[in-house]
């Protein structure tokens, strides 16, 4: 699966911001370093961007601007929000996670009356994916033994989780950005960024401290 670049004069053209903006953004830890692929071409060298991320990145940044400084905006895109632990009532109350994910996660491992950030977006990635219909309870528990095991190693690079089939049998994959190629006979049944679930899960976790 190759992630699809483009280049700076590109996205700068096609968003419309300026050099000085998206440099200043990085500054400010909105845009990850990560982000920034140098590769040679026939001009020499030039600056590529993986397209999807970083066009949904600039229309984000641009549509909260006008309302919250960049270190706000900086906070939202980090991946540990300010506040780290919700009670587990509040995490249904602000709609991060249902009650059926919630209680899958505790008979995996234990009961729990305070969740930290991490331990929210494991059952809120296992709740987006459950309400989907994409996976069944049984590889609910394997999702959240692989995310509990091995998030950690891709937590700031904004890796991946890939599940897969093949000839019945199901696996999760966490991997690094970048090129991940199967055998014909695999199938990719979903693939999600994992920073995108970090953004959306602190959306809602932050839009309940606003709203009360």
């Amino acid at each position: 699966m190759e992630k699809e670049l483009i280049s700076k004069k590109d996205l700068l053209e096609l968003t419309g911001i300026s050099y000085g903006q998206l440099y200043r953004w990085k500054r400010k830890n909105l845009i990850p370093e990560e982000w920034f692929i140098r590769k040679s071409t026939y001009t020499g060298q030039e600056t590529f961007f993986p397209k999807e991320q970083i066009l949904d990145r600039v229309e984000k940044i641009k549509s909260m601007k006008d309302d919250l400084s960049l270190d706000e905006i900086a906070d939202m895109f980090s991946t540990v929000p300010t506040t780290t632990t919700l009670a587990a009532h509040e995490l249904i109350k602000r709609n991060i996670v249902s009650e059926a994910s919630l209680q899958l996660y505790t008979q995996q491992f234990a009961e729990k009356n305070v969740f930290t950030f991490k331990e929210a977006l494991h059952v809120y990635i296992l709740d987006k994916l459950l309400s989907k219909g994409e996976i069944s309870l049984e590889e609910g528990k394997a999702l959240l033994q692989v995310l509990r095991d091995h998030y950690e190693k891709v937590e700031q690079s904004g890796g991946q989780l890939v599940f897969i089939r093949k000839m019945g049998v199901t696996s999760f994959i966490l991997a690094q950005p970048g090129e991940i190629y199967f055998e014909d006979s695999v199938r990719v049944v979903v693939t999600l960024n994992l920073l995108t679930c970090i953004e959306e899960c602190k959306m809602k976790w932050h839009g309940g401290e606003a709203h009360g």
